[in-house]
C-alpha cells in the first residue's frame, strides 16, 4: 500500500527522494523540483506539452526535471528495490553472451522485454522435473532459457540464464531457427518480430494486456498464478520442437561476469564484514582510478551497434576510468569480452592494478535500464564515505547513453543531470533543431544543478569529452595529481601526533 501511494500522491515527496545527498535535496527544495508524486508529474508534463499551454522552454525543463526525478528516485529505485526483496540482490556469478548460447538439441525458450516476473517464473518452471521430461519425450536433452534485452538482463544477473542477443539482435535470434518461443511482455519489442516469426515454426508469445501484437498469439501472463502460466507457455514451446526446419546458428558466446549490485560492491570492496566504500573512494583520491564512468542505455540499427558501446568503454578503462554498465550496453561489452576480470589488461595501469587486487572486471554489469537507479545509489554512497565533495556534482563521474533509441533514454539523461552528473549522448538530440533550448542545456543548466548534457556521435571523442569532465572535477577536488606515497621515520610519525 505505501509504494502504490508513491505513485498516486497528490502533495508531499516522493520517499526514495531522501536517499540522495543532503546537499541534493536542499537544491531540489530551492528549485522546487522534489516530486510530490510519481503520477502527478507524468500527468503535469502531459498537460503542459498539449498544444498551446506552456510556451516557455526553461519552465517546460524544469517540470521535465521534476518528472524525471519521479522516474530515477521514484518509480525506477522502488522497482528496483521490489525485485531485490521478491527476488533476491544480484551478486556476482559467471554466465555467456551471444547467439552461441542458443542449443540445437534443446528446447530453446528466449525472453524478451522488461518486467521481471515473466523471465522469474520461467527461470523457475524450465528446469522442474516434470517439464523437462516432457521435453525429453519429444525428442529433446533439455530445456534452455535464455534472455533479450532487460528481461534477460534480470535473470541473467540473478539465475545466469545466458543473454542472446540485445535488441538489435532480437530478429537475428529468431532467424537461427531453433527458437521455439519467444515470449514478450513490454518495451523495445520490434512491431516485424511477428512476420520474421512467421517463417520459422517459432511461436511469438505476448503475455501482458498493455503489449499486444497483430500475428502473435496472446497468453494473458497470470500474476496471482504466475508459475501455472509459466508452465503453460512452457509446455507450448516444447510441442514446438518437432516443427524445426533449417537451421543457422553461429557458435559464438562469451563468457562474462555479471551481478554488480551497489550493495556487492560494497561488500567486493570493503570485505564481508566491513562494507564500504572507502576503498575506491581513496583509489580515486590517489589516482589509480581516474574516476567513474557510466555507459548505460539501449543499442540502435542506426549505427554500427555494439561497436560504439564497446569503443567508448575500451577508450575509458584505458585511461583508468572504471565503468559501470546497464541495459543493451552492458550486452553490446559482454559480446566484446569486457565483463570478465581478464578484461583488465584493456585498463591502464592504475585501473588495472586496483582491477586485480580485487579480482573484479574493469567494466561492472549493474543490471537493466531500471537498474541505472543503482548507480544513483553508488554514486550517493560514495559522497557519503568522504573525500570526494558533499554532493554528485563534485564527483569525478560523467555518464552517457552513445546509442540511444528509447524516449525513455531522455527521461534517465535527465534525472542523472538533475542529479548532478554530466551527460553525453550518441547520434543524436531531439533539441538540436533550438540553439536556444539547445545552448540552456549544454551551457546554463550547469548553473542550476551543476551538470549539464552534451552529444558526441563520435565514440573516442565522447569518451574523452567525459574524460575531460572526471580530470575538470578532480582540479576543483584538488586531486588532479598523483601523490607520491611517504615512508614515514619516528620524528614524521611524531609530528603527526603532536
Amino acid at each position: 500500500e505505501k509504494v502504490l501511494a508513491e505513485f498516486g500522491q497528490q502533495e508531499g515527496v516522493v520517499t526514495m527522494t531522501k536517499r540522495a545527498p543532503k546537499k541534493r535535496q536542499e537544491l531540489w527544495k530551492k528549485r522546487g523540483v522534489l516530486p510530490r508524486g510519481i503520477d502527478r508529474e507524468v500527468v503535469e508534463i502531459m498537460h503542459r506539452t498539449h498544444m498551446g499551454t506552456d510556451q516557455d522552454y526553461k519552465n517546460l525543463i524544469f517540470q521535465g526535471s521534476r518528472c524525471s526525478l519521479a522516474d530515477g528516485w521514484g518509480a525506477s529505485m522502488i522497482a528496483t528495490e521490489l525485485q531485490d526483496i521478491m527476488f533476491n540482490t544480484p551478486v556476482p556469478i559467471r554466465s555467456m553472451v551471444n547467439l552461441g548460447v542458443l542449443s540445437e538439441d534443446q528446447v530453446n525458450i528466449v525472453i524478451h522485454g522488461h518486467e521481471p516476473q515473466v523471465p522469474e517464473a520461467m527461470a523457475i518452471v524450465s528446469q522442474e522435473p516434470e517439464i523437462l521430461k516432457a521435453a525429453e519425450e519429444v525428442g529433446a536433452k533439455g530445456i534452455n532459457l535464455a534472455g533479450v534485452c532487460c528481461s534477460g538482463n534480470e535473470v541473467l544477473m540473478r539465475h545466469g540464464v545466458p543473454i542472446a542477443g540485445s535488441f538489435v539482435q532480437q530478429e537475428v535470434v529468431i532467424s537461427t531457427g531453433v527458437v521455439e518461443a519467444m515470449i514478450v511482455d513490454v518495451q523495445c519489442i520490434m512491431q516485424g518480430l511477428a512476420d520474421v516469426a512467421k517463417n520459422f515454426h517459432t511461436e511469438l508469445i505476448t503475455t501482458s494486456y498493455r503489449a499486444k501484437i497483430e500475428g502473435a498469439i496472446h497468453i494473458e501472463f497470470d500474476h496471482e498464478h504466475a508459475l501455472e502460466t509459466a508452465r503453460e507457455l512452457t509446455l507450448r514451446a516444447i510441442g514446438k520442437f518437432k516443427e524445426r526446419g533449417k537451421v543457422c546458428l553461429p557458435d559464438r558466446k562469451t563468457d562474462v561476469v555479471v551481478g554488480f549490485s551497489h550493495e556487492t560492491i560494497n561488500h567486493m570492496l570493503g570485505g564481508a564484514f566491513r562494507a564500504s566504500y572507502r576503498p575506491l573512494n581513496d583509489n580515486i583520491i590517489n589516482g589509480r582510478i581516474r574516476g567513474i564512468g557510466a555507459v548505460v542505455g539501449c543499442d540502435n540499427c542506426r549505427v554500427e551497434s555494439g561497436l560504439i558501446h564497446t569503443t567508448v568503454v575500451k577508450e575509458l578503462i584505458a585511461n583508468n576510468v572504471l565503468v559501470l554498465v546497464t541495459g543493451c550496453a552492458a550486452t553490446a561489452c559482454g559480446r566484446e569480452g569486457l565483463l570478465t576480470p581478464e578484461a583488465a589488461e584493456l585498463a591502464g595501469p592504475g585501473l588495472r592494478e586496483v582491477c586485480e587486487t580485487v579480482g573484479m572486471p574493469p567494466v561492472l554489469h549493474m543490471g537493466s535500464c531500471v537498474d541505472n537507479s543503482r548507480i544513483l545509489i553508488a554514486a550517493t554512497e560514495i559522497v557519503n564515505e568522504g573525500g570526494l565533495g558533499d554532493d554528485i556534482d563534485q564527483l569525478p563521474a560523467a555518464g552517457c547513453a552513445p546509442e540511444w533509441m528509447s524516449e525513455k533514454a531522455i527521461s534517465i539523461g535527465q534525472y542523472f543531470v538533475t542529479s548532478g552528473a554530466f551527460v553525453v549522448f550518441g547520434r543524436a538530440f531531439p533539441t538540436t533543431g533550438s540553439k536556444i533550448l539547445t545552448d540552456y542545456l549544454f551551457k546554463e543548466l550547469e548553473e542550476e544543478y551543476g551538470a549539464m548534457w552534451a552529444v558526441e556521435s563520435d565514440p573516442v571523442e565522447m569518451a574523452q569529452i567525459m574524460i575531460r569532465a572526471i580530470e575538470k572535477k578532480r582540479e576543483a577536488l584538488g586531486i588532479q595529481e598523483k601523490k607520491e606515497r611517504v615512508l614515514y621515520d619516528m620524528a614524521m610519525r611524531r609530528e603527526l601526533e603532536a
